[in-house]
This record gives C-alpha cells, structure tokens and sequence, in this order.
C-alpha cells in the first residue's frame, strides 16, 4: 500500500510544472533569462514557482511520515471496547449501557453487538443484557495453555539440544493421550507421526508412560476404547501383556518403546503432572543410538520434576 507521504509527493509534483532540474518553459511576462517571480502574472493567484513548490510538498511529506504509525482498524478497537464494558458486569448489561460506557453511538453499539453475539463472543439474555461468550472462555483456557507450555519450553530444548533428540509432552485429557508440544530440529528431527497418537498409545513411551501412572479403571477404561493395533512387528498388541510390561518396567518410572511404533526409532518417556493431571515427557532417537539410552535416562528424570514444577507454577 502506498504511504500517504509518497502520495503527497507524486501529486505536488505533478501539479507543480517543471521539475526541479529543468526552468519552466518562459510564458506571459516572463523573460527567457529570468525563471518566474512569486508574483509573476505567469503563476496566477502568486502560486510559487514550480522548484519552491516542489520542495514545500516534499517538506509537507515528510511531515506527514513523521506522523506515520500503524494502520489500525476502528471497528476492532470498538469491539474490544464493547467487550470489556460487558466483562464488568456480572449479570449483563443492555445495549444503551454499552454504547453510553463505550462512549460509542448507540446504533454501532447494536452493530458490533450482533456481531459480537453471531461469533459467540458474547451472549444476549433473555432480558436484553449482553455477558461474555462461550468463545471468550475457549480463548482464557487456550491461553492458559499457551502461558503454561511457554514457560517448560526452554526446558524441552535445552534437553533436545544436549542429547540431539526431539522432545515430546504429552497430557491425559479427557480420555484421551495427545500431543501438546513436540521441541525439534534438523539434527533432532522427530518421529513421523504416520498413525495418529491418539491411537497409538499402547506402542509409543509417551502413551505406555500415561498408561503407566493411571489406577486400573481408568487403564481399563482406555484399553476398552482402542484397538491394540500391530503397527511394527514388536509392537504389544495383547492388553494383558501390555500391562504387565508396563508393571515390570527395567527402568521405571520410564518406560520405553523399542521400535514398537516405528521401526528404526525407540523413545523413552517418563511422567509429568500439571496440577491434577497427568502427562509424560519423552524422546526420541535413532535405534542405533539404544546403548546410548541409560545416559539419556539419567537427565530425563529430572528435567520431568523441573517440567512438573514449571507446569504448576501457573495452575
């Protein structure tokens, strides 16, 4: 887009005349040897000659670009407006009130507020107040989210970078065993996610580490709603010999996939909690890096506290 100042240029120059290298083409009473006066019967109404002109509109604009800042859009900023008016009051409050405590006119109040309404950002009651949305409260959880990840993130690297393997997180929510951050990198690449991970639990570390941790209802649960599918030929497909491993783990509170999802990539996890919920921390590596494993074991333990202690800081 092209900026105001810019446009002010090209117009004063083009209704200027000359330009600043070439004298204006002599007319009316001006001499040949004499560029025009400011009075000049040539320039009508004592316009500036097309040089000083020219420099004036080049000042002006750069005055104008002083002034530049960012494009900002009014109608958002009313929106954002009306919504935090409507956060103040508990029980509602009615479009009139909104409008008058926004300072805006009463007909764009009713505008955005339809809208607001339509995307579910707010919500009109029955009696005509308007409260916050359904909306409002995905964006305050998802946001929790984000702040809670940003503050183990560091930690998930520095444990990719030590080792040149690509971290993993991973929560039990509502039944289910998902991804919630991967920290990789061209020398720590992580592992093809070929079968969706919420139905690989019972053949990857991260999924057997929840499964792990769980009491048996739940473990129980789980088993009952996914198919033990036979992703590699190491993979555990009987439900009662999975948990019996899980049980009898070498290297618990670890547990390990060997290449049970993928064949050529064996992963180690162990639990984490956010608060009151479950999830496990993990790595993966190449097969041929498996001696390399106990090593790995030995700082995953407690990066997996620090990860627990920064998870619960903002719980």
């Amino acid at each position: 887009m092209t900026r105001p100042g810019r446009v002010t240029v090209f117009a004063c120059l083009a209704t200027g005349g000359a330009t600043p290298d070439r004298a204006p083409t002599p007319t009316g009473g001006a001499t040949p040897d004499r560029a025009p006066t400011p009075t000049d019967p040539a320039l009508p109404g004592g316009a500036a000659p097309p040089r000083l002109a020219s420099a004036v509109c080049l000042a002006q604009a750069g005055r104008m670009g002083e002034r530049d800042g960012p494009t900002l859009i009014t109608s958002v900023q009313r929106a954002f407006r009306l919504l935090e008016a409507a956060s103040a009051h508990e029980n509602g409050a009615p479009a009139k009130l909104l409008a008058r405590e926004t300072g805006l006119p009463l007909a764009t109040a009713y505008h955005l507020l339809r809208t607001l309404v339509h995307d579910g950002y707010l919500r009109k009651l029955p009696d005509g107040g308007f409260v916050l949305g359904d909306k409002v409260q995905s964006l305050r959880t998802e946001g929790r989210a984000q702040a809670l990840l940003s503050r183990v993130r560091p930690t998930l690297a520095a444990l990719r970078d030590e080792f040149a393997t690509a971290a993993y997180l991973t929560f039990y929510e509502e039944g289910e065993i998902r991804v919630a951050e991967i920290v990789d990198g061209p020398r720590a690449p992580r592992v093809d996610l070929w079968v969706g991970f919420e139905d690989a639990g019972h053949a990857t570390a991260l999924g057997k580490s929840v499964l792990r941790e769980l009491d048996d209802d739940a473990r129980n649960d789980y088993l009952s709603r996914h198919h033990l599918a036979d992703l590699t030929p190491r993979t555990i497909t009987s439900a009662p010999e999975l948990l019996r491993r899980l049980d009898a783990s070498p290297v618990a509170p670890a547990v390990t996939d060997l290449e049970e999802y993928a064949l050529g990539t064996v992963c180690v996890a162990v639990p984490v909690y956010s608060g009151d919920t479950l999830g496990s921390l993990g790595v993966s590596l190449s097969a041929d890096r498996l001696p390399g494993l106990e090593e790995i074991l030995t700082r995953l333990i407690p990066t997996a506290n620090r990860v627990t202690r920064g998870l619960s800081l903002t719980t």
